[in-house]
């Protein structure tokens, strides 16, 4: 029987690339490059010590996760601070999520209550922040926050709304990280706390004001054109990576 051909990655340039990929998507997480900076291959191969290709292939994927942009003639860049983007997606969230969450609160069972309360302990538990990860919020408490927010909308038990709150999350990743650091004095945890004290409440309807809520205030810290403090951070955070020991290739 003869096979189809078919053009396949060596595995040692996939894994290459991954890394390459995964380094860089975190760098851009941890501010370490400021809104709208260009990503230019070039130096970002020198400094992986990797090909061109291979730094093309990771910045097409971050592209494609919304923590980048391809600009015509002008190569890649970090979104800027101020894209209308964020807002949308906040509006979008805004318009799906409370929907779900009244249909979670309505139909989730006990199993549903016990995994939203485990959710919600791991999430007050998990450092929001660690000097060595940057000046945005770490990846295990990023991880702990989304799936806090996930959890509470399972009850719904609808997995094509559950795969958009998914697609939603990942694209507005980037700005609500950028958001906690223009909005310092924001109480999250206690926002948290009374999201998690009505849904087990079954008070659908409080619920959903303070999920409303919870995401407007985080789109509202992103309307600064500005946008100088995040720049100041991702200098700060760039500086004391170039002044650290050991090398930066993943």
């Amino acid at each position: 029987m003869t096979q189809t051909a078919q053009s396949s990655t060596p595995p040692g340039k996939q894994m290459l690339s991954e890394q390459v990929y995964a380094h860089l998507r975190d760098a851009i997480m941890r501010g370490d490059h400021a809104p709208g900076a260009p990503l230019k291959p070039q130096d970002l191969a020198k400094e992986q010590g990797v090909s061109l290709a291979v730094v093309r292939e990771a910045l097409v994927r971050v592209v494609g996760e919304g923590l980048a942009d391809r600009l015509p003639n002008r190569g890649f860049a970090v979104p800027s601070f101020s894209d209308r983007r964020w807002q949308e997606i906040a509006e979008a969230r805004r318009t799906v999520e409370p929907v779900v969450l009244r249909m979670s609160i309505e139909r989730g069972d006990v199993d549903w209550e016990a995994r939203v309360r485990a959710s919600h302990h791991r999430l007050a538990r998990t450092p929001a922040y660690e000097p060595e990860e940057g000046e945005y919020y770490t990846g295990a408490w990023a991880e702990a926050h989304r799936a806090f927010h996930r959890t509470l909308l399972e009850g719904c038990g609808n997995h094509a709304l559950l795969e958009t709150f998914d697609r939603l999350w990942t694209a507005s990743e980037l700005a609500r990280r950028w958001s906690a650091h223009r909005n310092p004095d924001r109480d999250g945890a206690e926002e948290h706390r009374r999201l998690e004290e009505a849904a087990l409440a079954r008070d659908a309807d409080t619920a959903a004001e303070i999920l409303v809520r919870h995401l407007t205030l985080t789109a509202a810290a992103l309307t600064d054109d500005s946008g100088q403090a995040l720049q100041e951070c991702a200098t700060t955070a760039r500086s004391r990576r170039e002044s650290g020991s050991g090398s930066n290739r993943p």
